[in-house]
């Protein structure tokens, strides 16, 4: 059978883009066991209360949810601690912007890349009430003036 290309989405953490300011990304890989990669595949996966730590120099993914496969005999604990692989570089660069006050490492999709499971984690500050509230409203003027200049288009043909 061959392996399958491209990118495949198991799961987002799409609170994350709203509670904190993103940045730098990583892509990194995941140690799991059988019944998680099938338990993956099957689409079944929760980063809503996950984060990712370093710890002796290896990063580890925290509290992420992947529920038990429901045909495994030996099936894994859901929220056991997960080791992700990046370079020793990536590692240091994390270790040195979470060091700074505030920092953490939030993971923000799990996906599987040409048939290996990925994580995608972002160094992140977290936003204040205000700073969220700042963003929907530019949100909203965004959409707003996307609405009007569709509208003007629209105006023209027409004429």
């Amino acid at each position: 059978m061959p392996r399958e290309k491209g990118r495949t989405m198991v799961a987002q953490n799409r609170k994350a883009r709203h509670d904190y300011h993103l940045h730098d990304t990583f892509e990194a890989g995941l140690v799991l066991m059988g019944t998680e990669v099938k338990s993956l595949r099957a689409g079944r996966a929760s980063l809503a209360e996950a984060f990712a730590t370093v710890d002796d120099g290896e990063v580890w993914l925290r509290n992420a949810h992947i529920p038990e496969y429901s045909h495994g005999k030996d099936n894994h604990t859901t929220r056991r601690n997960r080791k992700l692989l990046l370079h020793k570089k990536e590692i240091a660069k994390l270790l040195k912007e979470t060091d700074a006050s505030g920092r953490t490492i939030v993971p923000l999709a799990i996906y599987f890349s040409d048939g290996y499971a990925k994580v995608e984690i972002a160094v992140a500050t977290g936003k204040r009430d205000w700073d969220k509230r700042q963003t929907l409203a530019e949100r909203e003027a965004n959409r707003e003036a996307e609405r009007e200049m569709s509208r003007h288009v629209r105006d023209r043909r027409r004429v």
